[in-house]
């Protein structure tokens, strides 16, 4: 059989894409096989298949620690990320609906305002926030984290105006023909069209706040209302006492929602990428 230089092209290519692929799931193999390892052998074995399996980690990681089940971080986890979704696709699809369609004064110049605030680091907006959360008491609660969702956030009112601007006009004529107003317009035509874009939005918001850290940390202190970073941290002592088994054993199921959830929207998420940005 004669392999011509295409095919010849094609097959290392693939054998180059395999290789990286391998390599950068390289990390995932092996929590999952540290996740079933004897503790002593985490840190000793070089080889991803261990000589003896165990799921003492997993019991251990979802009922001992401190008295407290870690399905109540995934509860916590689980109602701060749904809340953080509906209000930051709410907030954004109106905003970007607003700036996508509605003529009104400085809408340009709101919009520019809107996008400068994208390029502001997080960190630098840290402690007035903090100041102004504690002076109101919603320091240890959920609502720092939830609220500023429903202000709506400027990349997603990015991703979504120019979704909506590919939509054509001429659906908005036909509707304010027949009598609608611009609420109707919205919830009627724009938002069922306009799915995709939503759906990314869920996406990145839920995946986003399923792996927020810092914030966590910063506003949340009771041990009953952290969320799985926070409970994931309790595992690590800094004498050195750290139980890496049942660590290993909880990451591989704090990965799990965030998997299902773009797998289930993997095919919306990519339309609403894929389509974005195709009229300015």
């Amino acid at each position: 059989m004669v392999i011509n230089g295409k095919m010849f092209r094609s097959v290392v290519f693939h054998a180059l894409v395999l290789g990286c692929g391998l390599i950068m799931l390289y990390p995932v193999f092996w929590l999952l096989s540290s996740s079933v390892k004897p503790t002593t052998e985490i840190f000793t074995s070089k080889s991803l298949w261990p000589t003896e399996f165990t799921f003492q980690h997993y019991s251990k990681g979802w009922f001992g620690l401190r008295n407290i089940q870690f399905g109540r971080f995934f509860l916590n986890s689980i109602y701060l990320c749904l809340v953080a979704v509906i209000g930051t696709v709410i907030s954004s699809s109106m905003a970007a609906f607003a700036f996508a369609r509605i003529q009104f004064p400085l809408r340009n110049l709101f919009f520019a305002l809107m996008l400068g605030t994208i390029m502001l680091p997080g960190h630098v907006t840290l402690i007035p926030q903090y100041i102004m959360f504690h002076k109101i008491g919603w320091v240890d609660t959920f609502l720092p984290l939830i609220a500023p969702k429903f202000v709506g956030d400027a990349f997603f009112v990015f991703l979504i105006v120019q979704f909506i601007r590919g939509i054509p006009k001429e659906l908005d004529e036909s509707a304010k023909i027949d009598g609608c107003g611009w609420f109707t317009l919205f919830f009627r035509i724009i938002l069922p069209l306009s799915f995709p874009a939503l759906i990314t939005a869920a996406i990145f918001t839920f995946m986003g706040t399923w792996d927020d850290f810092f914030g966590q940390l910063i506003y949340l202190s009771d041990i009953k209302k952290f969320t799985v970073p926070l409970g994931l941290r309790l595992f690590l002592d800094s004498s050195g006492s750290s139980n890496w088994g049942a660590v290993f054993a909880m990451s591989v199921l704090s990965i799990l929602p965030s998997l299902i959830i773009f797998f289930l929207g993997q095919k919306y998420f990519t339309q609403g990428i894929a389509t974005t940005g195709l009229k300015g």
